[in-house]
């Protein structure tokens, strides 16, 4: 990618592409991605062994403004809770163990991606 081509969208879709491989290589059960509820979306949704896993990825090319995980607030993560409520009630899932999890990517030019996966997050 070249720095033109680099908008924040385009920098955020490669970024859940590159976290979505990072989970199936760690042997994640990928369940759906983008899933949107309540005017909101959860990134990836996956079993890691019996726990269901309700997963944000963020992406940052720069540490300009804070560490990418640093953005998903206290108002994000509610907004996160009600829609993984929304799915477990749309699938009958309410009795399944849960977990919400950050994948923190940082892109470089020349190295590519750094994951920080940070399990239980809140």
């Amino acid at each position: 990618m070249n720095k033109e081509e680099l908008t924040p969208y385009v920098l955020g879709k490669a970024g859940e592409e590159v976290a979505l491989q990072y989970l199936i290589n760690k042997k994640y059960k990928i369940v759906t991605k983008n899933f949107r509820m309540y005017r909101g979306e959860i990134d990836i949704i996956a079993y890691d062994r019996k726990a269901l896993v309700f997963v944000e990825v963020k992406t940052r090319k720069s540490r300009k403004f804070g560490l990418p995980e640093e953005s998903v607030t206290f108002s994000k993560q509610k907004q996160i809770k009600k829609i993984a409520w929304g799915f477990l009630v749309k699938n009958n899932l309410q009795d399944v163990e849960c977990r919400f999890d950050v994948l923190s990517l940082h892109f470089d030019e020349n190295e590519g991606y750094t994951i920080h996966h940070i399990k239980d997050a809140f």
